[in-house]
């Protein structure tokens, strides 16, 4: 049963996230570089935590590729969010990132093999709307709205495998294994981004004094303790909650965007609106749910 606790580690999770539009946008070396030394820090970092508290790095054949592979869709993940943002610009990958709660509305029942409810598809597509005010919703950049869905569908993806494998693996050992996963799909796909993606055909990768504190940053605050912490969450709050409370991510970042970088982030009338929006589907969600679904459904 979830506790008042567990609802504000997911909102402290949540701004933390909102965070790094903020970092991305304070560094000097491309996303590609910056997921490359996230994912890395982060692994390291794990397994050191999990020295210190005496946990296990082992598992079995079959759950450490399991992990594997799906650290690979979460460098997935990160890499079409940020490459989003590349190609189009952060509202586009904001709004397509907001499907994970419509794709986690979708996917979730067919895991559980269970029927679609109409509240939550219907509260998916509420929150989308909500952000497409907030971020002016732009039709003509395609492959960034493309990869901002694709982003939003592999975040549904990796939470709902990692709600399946947390009830038999501990979530340092979770997190350890699909951050090495991460790196290993950044590396390898850094040979055809540098080839075809990367502005000056040299990887960037000799981050400043200040580069490497924010990566510090994501790497142990965004990444082992967030994705930790997030993971055994899954535990006691349904996997669409999970999603539909994510929305508030590009709410907290633009927020923290307008106290960091001042007048130029101030926002107009669309924004609060979508915040609105947003906050009524993430509060009213419980409510509704129990009161239209009280019990168990098949």
């Amino acid at each position: 049963m979830a506790t008042l606790s567990d609802y504000l580690k997911l909102h402290f999770i949540v701004f933390l996230w909102g965070f790094t539009a903020i970092a991305a946008k304070l560094m000097t070396i491309p996303a590609v570089e910056m997921v490359l030394y996230r994912t890395l820090l982060a692994a390291i970092g794990m397994a050191i935590v999990i020295i210190i508290a005496r946990g296990s790095f082992r598992v079995t054949v079959a759950d450490a590729i399991r992990l594997l592979l799906t650290g690979l869709i979460v460098g997935i993940h990160w890499l079409t969010f940020f490459g989003s943002g590349q190609v189009s610009n952060p509202s586009t990958s904001l709004v397509g990132f907001a499907t994970c709660s419509l794709w986690a509305a979708l996917l979730e029942p067919l895991f559980k093999r269970k029927k679609i409810h109409a509240l939550e598809f219907g509260l998916g597509l509420l929150v989308m709307g909500g952000l497409a005010l907030i971020t002016s919703f732009q039709f003509n950049y395609h492959l960034g709205l493309f990869l901002g869905i694709f982003s939003g569908l592999t975040a549904a993806i990796f939470t709902l495998i990692n709600a399946r494998l947390v009830a038999r693996v501990p979530s340092f050992t979770i997190t350890f294994y699909e951050m090495i996963g991460a790196f290993v799909c950044v590396v390898l796909f850094l040979p055809y981004y540098q080839e075809n993606l990367a502005a000056n055909q040299t990887l960037q990768l000799t981050p400043t004094f200040t580069d490497w504190l924010l990566i510090a940053l994501l790497a142990l605050a965004c990444s082992v303790y967030a994705y930790t912490v997030m993971i055994n969450l899954t535990r006691k709050l349904s996997v669409f909650f999970l999603q539909l409370t994510l929305n508030l991510e590009p709410v907290y970042g633009i927020l923290m965007a307008l106290i960091i970088f001042g007048q130029q982030e101030v926002m107009g009338w669309n924004f609060y609106a979508g915040t609105l929006i947003i906050l009524s589907a993430v509060l009213l969600y419980p409510t509704l749910k129990a009161r239209l679904y009280p019990f168990p459904q098949s």
